[in-house]
């Protein structure tokens, strides 16, 4: 099948190398385009760049990406897909991956993420979609069960992250994605441990929170100053960040826009 590849990290950033040679490996068709330059937090956004007219894209050059076409397109990830299943990049994809984020997306959060909105606007035009992110808290975060917070890790060499185990569970959940109903993602959250460490993956809710919340630090007169904090509340059973803290790769099938039954007074 024919699967693009994008991302909100970035058309460098390393987590979209790893899954696109996974998907390659695995035998598709693979295409990559991602944005220029970081568009974490996108949601569902449509913006470009527009040179003259046109929207700048730019060949790329991806290490381990021997005959995979990759771009960079000057667009936010949502309009990278959209354009996709238009015939930007070659043939429509069948499948359009998401991901990997740095960072997990999970909980109601997901209506935020760049790199699921990608895959929400995807599944929306035709295409079977999966967004995928690696969880780059510490595995210790298993504390948070209990209502605490759990501990960062240093940002370090993103390059030592586990991104091989994201894409490798990415890749072998590829038969699920193609069956999956008209119009939904399939939304992968995975710890950021090697392949074996991982307890395996789990079915999950989406949390009623996400990991960080937004909060006002201060205001002024002409001025307010934003800043993220990390959750505090209490984590649910069953839920993608309770499974993720206990050290389980989590699946949540979601769909973007639903109808909602209710009568006028």
């Amino acid at each position: 099948m024919r699967v693009l590849v994008t991302n909100d990290d970035g058309v460098e950033a390393p987590g979209i190398r790893f899954l696109a040679l996974a998907l390659a490996d695995a035998g598709e068709d693979v295409v990559v385009a991602a944005p220029s330059n970081e568009a974490s937090g996108m949601g569902a956004a449509m913006t470009a760049v527009e040179e003259d007219g046109r929207i700048v894209v730019a060949a790329h050059e991806l290490d381990g990406l021997d005959g995979v076409e990759a771009y960079g397109v000057a667009g936010s990830p949502a309009f990278i897909a959209l354009i996709a299943t238009r015939g930007a990049f070659g043939p429509p994809p069948d499948l359009v991956f998401s991901g990997i984020n740095r960072g997990a997306n999970a909980g109601i959060a997901v209506l935020h993420s760049g790199t699921v909105g990608a895959a929400f606007t995807a599944a929306e035009n035709g295409s079977r979609a999966m967004a995928v992110s690696l969880d780059v808290l510490s595995a210790g975060a298993a504390s948070a069960a209990s209502g605490g917070a759990a501990a960062v890790r240093p940002a370090g060499d993103d390059e030592r992250r586990h991104w091989e185990t994201a894409a490798a569970i990415a890749a072998a959940l590829l038969p699920t994605v193609k069956d999956l109903p008209e119009g939904t993602v399939l939304n992968l959250n995975v710890p950021d441990l090697p392949r074996d460490a991982v307890k395996g993956v789990r079915q999950a809710r989406l949390a009623r929170f996400g990991q960080v919340s937004m909060a006002v630090a201060e205001r002024g007169r002409d001025y307010v100053r934003t800043a993220l904090e990390q959750s505090t509340a209490r984590l649910e059973e069953g839920t993608d960040l309770a499974l993720l803290a206990d050290g389980y790769a989590t699946v949540t099938a979601v769909r973007a826009v639903t109808e909602v039954d209710f009568e006028l007074p």
